[in-house]
């Protein structure tokens, strides 16, 4: 299997007429020698019968994904998803169930294109439920002209799906819609340019980088805090919690009433406490 996806890793649109001849040439199996491979596989993890397995089901992965093409991604991207799929079929593949590994397999190489498909045809995710999903992928297929679709057009393919006209219609939109640039350039109007998404980042407390970092920096401050206060005395980490932590804070009075010393002591207390934190911090 590991040759297999060598193969396909650094597969592009200029070595696709290349891999796909490859792939047509590779032996197909016999029912006999499938199921022998695939007994090998799972009673001695042999990598080799899961290569073989594997490039002989290359052409149907490819023959699979010539039904999506028509969403715009290119054909290469989608081999490699589909592959994905035809790997994971053959390591689930249990040879005793008396089915060919084709007919096991397809739908494992179905599933994760239409994932693929799903992630990457739009930046914004077009279908998030099953029955947005089911809309997707019939939605084009279904319309007898390239205009919106006709009422008719949206109650059959809504009885047909079980879904409502509403979802039918939503679907039609989204699928209708054309992305918009994330920054419309510097020769564009200033119509043009306010309704350009990047106008709206205008703060750069909002870059999703540094909010990220931000993020990263208060959780390690947090982590160095809890750290330094679990080396101080019950007293000392109770002084300093409620002194610098805590929303209500009590004075050195308060604290002294409460624990029947005087002010001083706990000032004496609390500076040392900070002290000590601030040299386990440090490290």
């Amino acid at each position: 299997m590991s040759n297999t996806i060598a193969l396909t890793a650094n597969l592009s649109e200029n070595s696709l007429s290349s891999y796909i001849q490859a792939a047509s040439k590779a032996p197909m199996l016999s029912a006999d020698k499938e199921h022998e491979l695939a007994l090998k596989l799972r009673d001695e993890n042999d990598l080799d019968a899961a290569r073989q397995l594997v490039e002989s089901h290359l052409r149907y992965v490819i023959k699979i994904t010539r039904d999506f093409v028509g969403y715009g991604l290119p054909q290469a991207d989608l081999i490699q998803e589909g592959n994905i799929g035809l790997m994971k079929a053959v390591k689930n593949f249990d040879p005793d169930r008396g089915v060919r590994l084709v007919a096991f397999a397809v739908h494992w190489i179905r599933a994760e294109i239409y994932e693929f498909v799903i992630r990457n045809w739009r930046t914004v995710k077009v279908a998030t439920t099953k029955a947005q999903r089911k809309l997707f992928f019939n939605l084009r297929k279904s319309k007898s002209h390239l205009g919106w679709m006709t009422n008719g057009e949206v109650d059959a393919l809504a009885d047909r799906l079980n879904v409502s006209k509403k979802d039918v219609l939503e679907m039609e939109s989204r699928l209708s819609g054309k992305d918009v640039a994330f920054d419309v350039g510097d020769d564009a109007d200033d119509n043009r340019a306010s309704y350009s998404p990047s106008a709206w980042l205008t703060r750069e407390s909002d870059d999703p980088a540094n909010l990220v970092m931000q993020s990263d920096s208060d959780d390690d401050q947090h982590g160095q805090i809890t750290q330094a206060l679990a080396t101080l005395d019950d007293r000392s980490r109770d002084i300093v919690a409620r002194r610098w932590l805590g929303e209500d804070k009590p004075t050195l009075h308060d604290l002294a009433d409460e624990y029947g010393v005087s002010a001083e002591r706990i000032r004496q207390i609390e500076k040392k406490a900070l002290e000590n934190m601030k040299g386990v911090i440090a490290l």
